[in-house]
Order: structure tokens, then sequence, then C-alpha cells
């Protein structure tokens, strides 16, 4: 337990790190708790974030969000921070089996998951099922500018449809 627990701090304080923009040292970190604890899951999907958003080595941070999902799958962030990037980078038939292992996992926002389904639907073109999920992403969500992004992202697709 008191190995966890270390291993727990010295995670704060690496997303401290990153907070501040010091992704480096947050790296350090991060890596130092999976020579610890390759099992660390959280760690993966944070070097995961890095490399995606900070360091665009997005076959890195895919490598990470892989191990972080295989290690701790029932950590919520791994879902909304790997689907984006598939969404970027259109590999959808994983992504899609992200989102689905997303939506059945406590803890992961259900209105995050829909979505991006509903873009990945809305990209390949079928706006009419990207409709019906952008509408389970405002029914599921109680945050405004969550379901104000899914009201308009309803109203782009009814658009498209008449193009």
């Amino acid at each position: 337990m008191h190995h966890n627990l270390r291993l727990e701090e010295l995670f704060n304080l690496a997303d401290l790190d990153i907070r501040d923009g010091y992704y480096e040292e947050a790296v350090r970190k991060l890596e130092e708790i999976l020579v610890e604890d390759p099992t660390f899951g959280k760690a993966y999907n944070h070097l995961g974030w890095l490399n995606e958003t900070k360091f665009q080595n997005y076959e890195k941070a895919e490598n990470f969000y892989q191990k972080a999902l295989q290690t701790a799958p029932n950590y919520p962030a791994i879902y909304s921070n790997y689907s984006v990037l598939l969404s970027n980078l259109g590999k959808f038939d994983i992504l899609t089996s992200v989102l689905e292992q997303g939506l059945k996992t406590p803890g992961v926002d259900k209105s995050l998951m829909y979505n991006e389904f509903g873009i990945m639907t809305e990209l390949q073109g079928d706006f009419q099922k990207a409709i019906d999920y952008y509408t389970q992403c405002a029914k599921t969500t109680l945050v405004k500018d969550t379901m104000d992004r899914a009201m308009l992202s309803i109203e782009r697709c009814k658009t498209k449809q008449t193009l």
C-alpha cells in the first residue's frame, strides 16, 4: 500500500507539472512510475496525452493509450483522450471499439463518447446517424456547453443533408 501511495503522489506531481507546462519533467516522473510499476495505467494515459498534444508524436501516443487501456481499463480519461486521437487519425474501426468500451465503463462521460461517435459518422458522411449520436450526446449531458455544441452539430448535419 505504501508503494502505491508513493506512486500516486508522484503521479499527482507529474499532473501538476503538466498543468504548469513542465512537460519534460512530467515525462521523467511518469517514466519513473512505470519503471517501478509497469501496470500503472494512468501514467501511460498521461504519456499518451503528452505525446499527442504537446510533442505531436501520434504513433507513440497511440502506443501509450493502448498500454493504458490494457493496464487501467476503468480509468475514464483514457477513453476521451484515446478516442480524440483515433478520430484525428481517421482510425474509425479502432475508434468504434474504444467508444463502445467507453460507454460500458463506469465513470466515463457518456456524452463525450456519443459526441465522438457523432463526429466519426459525420466524417463518414452518414449525417442521419451522426444526428442520432449528437442527440444522444445532448440527452446524456448536464453541461450547457456540451448541449449547445451537440445542438450546433445537429444543425450542421441537417444542413449537410441538403447539399
